[in-house]
């Protein structure tokens, strides 16, 4: 029998959206939607050409309440689908939430494409509105997406077929793997990728083993769907006009390629610093060699104790109290508020995330808390996210609290190093210091030179899905191994075995081109870090003021109080520099203590 965690009756309250998928109050809302979007399509459609500043205004205003409204109802859908995919009743309610979705979003394009297409003359004089405050930055951003919007009834086609399109398909994929059973004891995702950070080798091993045989299980349906939301991708692309697979999500993200490139290249320079690594770590753990199984194993002065969900919840308060109160009475609401959802539980998704919901509600939070030292970063991380969309909500509204995912990120990572350092401070002794950067180093890792290589394999998966067509599963796994070699060098031992382990990576498929968003974050955040300790408290209300901003700005305007180029190649230098001087500080110790 388990250790119980405490994380086990931490499930969340989604009252505060509706009762339930039976409550009235749905229905009443989605018949008040469809009554205010008729009224707005009478008063606006074939209109902004000719309405005043202060009527443009009025129009704004109203299209957010409606698309808010929308939101909460698709957030609860979504919400009480993520831990129990394999209900059918929770699977149905939101499909049928997304096809009247389409019909709402059906009803409302023509004023986005009507707004993109106003001569810049027409456009500027509604902007020039003071009144417009906190919309201008929205509104200027879709006026960026001209060149690749379709006619009306084109439009009108893809909204009618998109609950059956890509996001369908998504869909499947996390009722595939949510229900997939690993092993003879039927283990869920979570609870077998958990035992590859155990201290025995032949557990990682059996593990391993055992994933990699589930995964085989569902591969012809898990390769179908890749291919499929590729060849989606692709289509879209091709009727968008954008040049590059991954041209929309920069355009999203409202960040130029040059700065992708220049941050893949960065990253990809340093591949040195993992690879390193590695080979300590090879030492250090007395292997001749050092396989994909053994990259987590625990080293032996770090025996990792189970950390109990109360004393996780603790560790995280305090390293948020230690930078901001505010900080951390934001976080606090989520625990106190049942804003999170934290057991593992058969036909829960895997992984973490925490949904902003909409500005008149609060964001909700899920983990997957199996008592790692980890499980505590990652709750770290997603109170990140969940403080950010809190802040930009009650300041920037619904349009403007929508951050691009590189800033998004960045918020995340933030509240990580903040948990890291506060439990380095507080280490005992030279073992539990060395312990604790090593993690430390390779959640970096994970989150910079690991998104890049996903970045690759995904580069290369849609290339090659554009110009010679359906992949097989053996080419996946092929284009998977080489990024991932590319990344490892000779550190770290591929097994054939991981050659399939591309088909669990959710990101691929929900958001394309998402994951560079990791490294980026990761590597603004060590440079914002450094700053604070440079300039100690007084950095703490721009950096609540940086939440608080949400969307309403892009990057480079967001980051620009902090004196931060994003064009700038050395700047990515700087981030990989600091990552390089931790790898050099656990080099010492391991000297020292021998």
């Amino acid at each position: 029998m388990k250790d119980r965690l405490g994380s086990e009756d931490v499930i969340w309250d989604l009252t505060d959206l509706y009762k339930d998928t039976g409550d009235d109050n749905i229905e009443k809302d989605t018949e008040n939607i469809k009554g205010k979007i008729a009224l707005f399509s009478t008063k606006y459609r074939k209109k902004l050409n000719v309405i005043s500043p202060g009527e443009f205004l009025n129009a704004v205003i109203a299209l957010e309440e409606i698309y808010q409204k929308i939101s909460r109802i698709g957030s609860f859908a979504y919400l009480n689908f993520t831990t129990q995919s394999n209900n059918e009743q929770a699977s149905a309610f939101l499909q049928r939430f997304e096809e009247i979705s389409s019909q709402f979003q059906k009803e409302l394009l023509f004023f986005e494409l009507e707004w993109a297409s106003l001569e810049d003359e027409a456009a500027n004089l509604l902007l020039e509105n003071l009144a417009l405050g906190r919309y201008r930055h929205y509104l200027e951003k879709l006026r960026k997406y001209r060149p690749h919007q379709l006619i009306e009834t084109e439009e009108k086609i893809l909204a009618e077929i998109s609950p059956v399109g890509a996001g369908n398909w998504n869909k499947l994929f996390e009722k595939v793997l949510s229900i997939l059973k690993f092993g003879e004891a039927g283990r869920t995702q979570e609870e077998v990728l958990s035992d590859l950070y155990d201290p025995d080798r032949m557990i990682r091993i059996k593990s391993a083993k055992e994933f990699t045989e589930g995964l085989e299980s569902q591969k012809h349906i898990l390769t179908h769907i890749f291919n499929t939301i590729l060849a989606d991708k692709m289509i879209m692309d091709r009727l968008r006009r954008f040049p590059d697979w991954v041209s929309s999500m920069n355009l999203d993200n409202e960040i130029d390629e040059k700065i992708v490139t220049a941050l893949v290249d960065a990253v990809k320079n340093r591949y040195d610093i993992p690879q390193r690594y590695y080979r300590l770590k090879k030492e250090l753990l007395g292997y001749d060699e050092l396989f994909d199984y053994d990259r987590y194993g625990p080293l032996p002065f770090s025996p990792e104790k189970k950390i109990p969900w109360d004393q996780g919840k603790e560790m995280v308060l305090k390293a948020y109290e230690d930078f901001s109160p505010v900080m951390m009475d934001i976080a606090l609401n989520f625990f106190d508020g049942r804003w999170i959802h934290a057991p593992i539980m058969p036909g829960k998704r895997g992984g973490a995330f925490s949904d902003p919901v909409t500005p008149d509600v609060h964001p909700y939070v899920m983990t997957n808390y199996s008592g790692m030292n980890r499980d505590v970063q990652t709750l770290a991380h997603e109170l990140g996210h969940g403080v950010h969309q809190y802040l930009a909500g009650r300041k920037q509204g619904y349009f403007n609290s929508r951050t691009p995912l590189v800033m998004a990120e960045t918020a995340s990572v933030f509240g990580e190093m903040l948990s890291f350092r506060s439990q380095l401070e507080r280490a005992k002794g030279r073992d539990e210091k060395l312990s604790l950067l090593c993690n430390k180093l390779e959640e970096i890792f994970a989150t910079v030179f690991r998104q890049v290589a996903m970045n690759r394999f995904e580069d290369a998966i849609h290339r090659e899905r554009r110009s010679k067509g359906e992949m097989s599963a053996a080419r996946f796994g092929e284009l998977w191994i080489d990024t991932q070699k590319e990344m490892f060098g000779d550190s770290v031992t591929l097994t054939g075995d991981y050659s399939i382990w591309w088909s669990y990576v959710t990101h691929f498929l929900e958001a394309p081109g998402y994951v560079y968003a990791y490294a980026f974050g990761e590597l603004l955040v060590l440079s914002l870090y450094k700053m604070f300790m440079e300039e100690g408290k007084s950095f703490v209300p721009r950096y609540l003021n940086l939440l608080a901003s949400g969307g309403n700005g892009s990057p480079s305007q967001l980051l620009a109080d902090f004196g931060v180029r994003l064009d700038d190649s050395g700047f990515w230098n700087d981030g990989l520099d600091i990552i390089d001087k931790m790898l050099k500080e656990v080099q010492e110790l391991v000297a020292m203590k021998a």
